[in-house]
């Protein structure tokens, strides 16, 4: 039997991962040279300015990626969710900071390895592009959503965000979310206020829409109802 360094035979995104790529014996070569390491809610992964001589693939959690402006105010660019693909490839160095939103779970690689992978297959490279695709079409959601003008639009939007990283098909009523924010983080990063947060989420609740289920917990009664009207 071959050695499973990295629990691939046990990892719950094996199949959707960008490691889904390889063949069986090219993951396991692959997983030889990486590590599993496990990061608590608020530690850096990555910080920008390092150099980028890893990449990741996110396991278990969520993270966020920012970048900080001359002042000294931070912008996230996108949310990543299990399966989610951190590497800033062909690169000197790394321009944004990953951040862990969760305690959460990383198998970490050499970037050289990784960029030898994506040149060797086709299916690795294709699933790696896919993977950066998708991760700068979050930062353009992001843009979107920070920018609407209605609070609501705002909160139901990030919800949704957060939902359906978590959820491997279509989002279905009576989904539980853990929501890895405080009601102070999501203010911050929507740019509103806490008292606005918790009135936009007390409202949704008294309409059906959601239920509150412990510190974090939001449980999406209606989908439907949280979508942003079509024009």
């Amino acid at each position: 039997m071959m050695h499973d360094p990295l629990g691939c035979d046990d990892c719950p995104v094996r199949e959707i991962a960008v490691c889904a790529g390889l063949g069986e014996v090219e993951r396991r070569d692959l997983a030889r040279l990486g590590r599993r390491k496990s990061y608590r809610r608020g530690e850096t992964i990555f910080a920008a300015g390092d150099s980028s001589i890893a990449c990741a693939t996110l396991v278990s959690g969520a993270v966020k990626l920012s970048r900080f402006d001359a002042q000294g105010t931070e912008r996230t660019v996108a949310l990543l969710h299990p399966a989610g693909f951190l590497a800033r490839l062909f690169a000197v160095e790394i321009d944004c900071t990953a951040t862990a939103l969760s305690d959460c779970t990383l198998c970490l690689f050499p970037r050289d390895v990784v960029e030898r992978q994506m040149r060797s297959h086709s299916d690795f490279m294709e699933r790696v592009l896919r993977a950066t695709s998708e991760q700068l079409a979050s930062a353009h959601n992001l843009i979107d959503l920070i920018g609407r003008r209605d609070a609501r639009a705002r909160v139901t939007g990030l919800l949704l965000i957060f939902a359906e990283g978590s959820c491997d098909g279509p989002l279905a009523d009576g989904q539980l979310l853990d929501l890895p924010l405080t009601r102070g983080e999501v203010a911050n990063f929507l740019g509103l206020t806490i008292e606005t947060v918790s009135r936009q989420l007390t409202i949704l609740e008294a309409e059906g829409a959601i239920a509150r289920e412990g510190p974090r917990g939001i449980r999406l009664l209606r989908v439907a109802a949280l979508a942003p009207p079509t024009d």
